[in-house]
């Protein structure tokens, strides 16, 4: 009967709190807490303030958008070029063949090539970030997809990796161009510089984004567009920014 009684009962989930180091305690201090919204330029002050490891870390960009990538309609995903670069080397592969593979290689691709890259990438050679195809390639490139795909790498339209322009695609991501694509929960992750970078650029950067975030709104997105915004370093403690602050700042050139 007890044991009957013990198994109607409600299981009661207990929700561990996350172990943070010494170190993130100590770089929380210097955080107003997550719900408090900080102007763009107080945010990234108080961000690089809290960089405090041994090596240069990057910083991040975190927003909860209000769309459901259930629905093909609400789907986000673009590139934009940020003003000052990521300041992370990004070694670049093309699929290409004829003069291309040519011109591919003047303009900074680590490795460029027809049906030999294709060959090399099935036996395993994936010694690059960010691959580039020609549309002529794709049918050769779809053989790919199950060594691509999970791994993010596949060539899209939308990414700006399938194009005739390869010479002016390898160039913009070599100088800083970012992909970013909602993720299966409805947020966006962007890389836009690292920690040593200066304030300046790291606003204009941010920038950038937002703009681009708001120039690629998906038609099927209703209510409110974005739920939040975060900025932080990659091992450091998150800052919420006051989305219509970062929206009247002027970007570079204005």
């Amino acid at each position: 009967m007890d044991e009957e009684i013990m198994a109607n009962k409600p299981q009661v989930q207990i929700k561990r709190q996350r172990v943070r180091s010494k170190r993130f305690r100590d770089m929380q201090t210097k955080t107003p807490g997550r719900q408090v919204e900080l102007d763009p330029l107080d945010a990234i002050k108080r961000m690089k303030s809290t960089a405090s490891t041994r090596f240069t870390e990057s910083i991040e960009m975190h927003a909860r958008m209000g769309l459901d990538p259930k629905f093909s309609d609400q789907q986000l995903r673009a590139t934009v070029s940020l003003p000052h670069g990521t300041g992370k080397v990004l070694r670049v592969a093309v699929l290409t063949q004829g003069e291309n593979v040519k011109l591919a290689q003047a303009a900074g691709a680590d490795v460029a090539g027809g049906d030999d890259l294709i060959e090399r990438i099935s036996g395993g050679f994936l010694e690059f970030d960010k691959l580039i195809a020609t549309p002529d390639m794709m049918p050769k490139v779809a053989k790919l997809g199950r060594v691509l795909g999970p791994r993010g790498l596949m060539p899209n339209p939308k990414a700006c990796t399938v194009t005739t322009d390869i010479s002016g695609t390898v160039k913009d991501f070599k100088g800083g161009k970012v992909e970013y694509r909602l993720d299966k929960t409805g947020n966006l992750h962007v890389l836009f510089g690292r920690a040593d970078f200066k304030e300046e650029q790291m606003l204009e950067n941010l920038k950038a984004i937002q703009e681009s975030i708001e120039a690629n709104k998906p038609p099927g997105a209703k209510g409110v567009y974005w739920k939040s915004i975060y900025i932080c370093t990659t091992m450091g403690p998150s800052m919420r920014l006051s989305l219509s602050a970062l929206q009247n700042v002027k970007g570079k050139g204005e």
